[in-house]
């Protein structure tokens, strides 16, 4: 299914029944990585699962900053009438959410971000590097995002009142000191580094990130 927000077309699926949740994918990616997730998590709750701008299905567009990307699941919440959704973000999907339950409080009922950061620091030097070669040779809009954005504080950190769920690998991408910051700065936050799991590595076993947003959600179950 499609749906215009923000003057961009966003594909998304929806599947099941019960309290919705919404799954946002990383940089590069698209709704496909949650497939095995989708299957586990739709017998119980209606599952919104989105192509973010540029990526799979959803429309092209020249530049990507994460505010568009977080007003466009704002749109989204908005036009399908979705009430108090609980969100999963993974990587920029992540970072997404975090910027959705800064700068639009009431909007989430529970917010789990897994290998997000706060700022291009927060990732290790080697992805930066890398990411910088790469950019030069490619100019991709979607390198230009992850080696200038986002940039977000620990003061707004703070302010975030949606309970969180913050999840990292033990071999994350993100430095876990980074990680361990984050959670800090989110009043009331819950923090799982997963031994032996790299960026996105406890993604795709679904059954793993399956229970950990399960026991997660039931915690804090109204």
């Amino acid at each position: 299914m499609t749906i215009n927000v923000n003057g961009v077309e966003l594909y998304y699926e929806k599947i099941g029944n019960g309290d919705p949740i919404i799954l946002l994918h990383g940089n590069g990616e698209d709704h496909t990585i949650f497939t095995g997730l989708i299957e586990k998590l739709s017998a119980n709750y209606t599952v919104y699962a989105i192509d973010s701008r540029d990526h799979g299905k959803s429309s092209k567009v020249k530049h990507l900053r994460y505010m568009d990307k977080m007003e466009d699941v704002l749109e989204f919440i908005k036009k399908l009438e979705i009430k108090k959704p609980a969100l999963f973000g993974f990587s920029d999907g992540g970072i997404i959410g975090l910027l959705l339950a800064i700068h639009h409080p009431d909007v989430l009922s529970k917010l789990m971000v897994g290998g997000a950061n706060t700022h291009p620091s927060g990732a290790k030097s080697f992805l930066i590097v890398l990411g910088k070669i790469l950019y030069f040779f490619t100019r991709s809009n979607k390198l230009k995002l992850m080696l200038t954005q986002p940039d977000i504080s620990d003061a707004e950190l703070n302010s975030i009142i949606t309970p969180t769920l913050v999840i990292a690998g033990q071999n994350d991408f993100i430095k876990e000191e980074h990680t361990v910051s984050i959670a800090k700065s989110i009043p009331g936050s819950q923090l799982k580094i997963l031994e032996g799991e790299n960026h996105g590595s406890y993604i795709s076993k679904s059954e793993k990130i399956y229970s950990i947003i399960i026991e997660f959600l039931t915690e804090f179950s109204q």
